[in-house]
């Protein structure tokens, strides 16, 4: 009872944590999918909304790089070129 009383109380905590995820909306453009795909696998979709106009093209290149290289994320590097360009044009400085 008791592992399905915390298993209960964890899912009542989880549920609107992922209702919000359904409200951020990127900005349609080419490369959008590139990022739903590749970024929303590890972190919320609202990283770009709330680092848009601080980071310029060597700032999302470096972001990435860092996404790729050091978290492992499994972006490909023709994915990779395509959320930076993504980024750069609808989030960057």
């Amino acid at each position: 009872m008791r592992i399905i009383t915390s298993a209960l109380v964890l899912l009542a905590f989880a549920v609107p944590a992922l209702a919000d995820e359904a409200t951020i909306k990127l900005k349609e453009a080419p490369g959008v999918e590139a990022v739903r795909n590749n970024c929303a696998a590890c972190h919320s979709l609202d990283y770009p909304i709330t680092n848009g106009g601080f980071l310029d093209a060597k700032g999302w290149t470096a972001t990435v790089t860092k996404m790729q290289k050091t978290f492992g994320a499994p972006i490909s590097d023709a994915d990779a070129k395509e959320i930076i360009n993504y980024l750069a044009a609808n989030y960057g400085k």
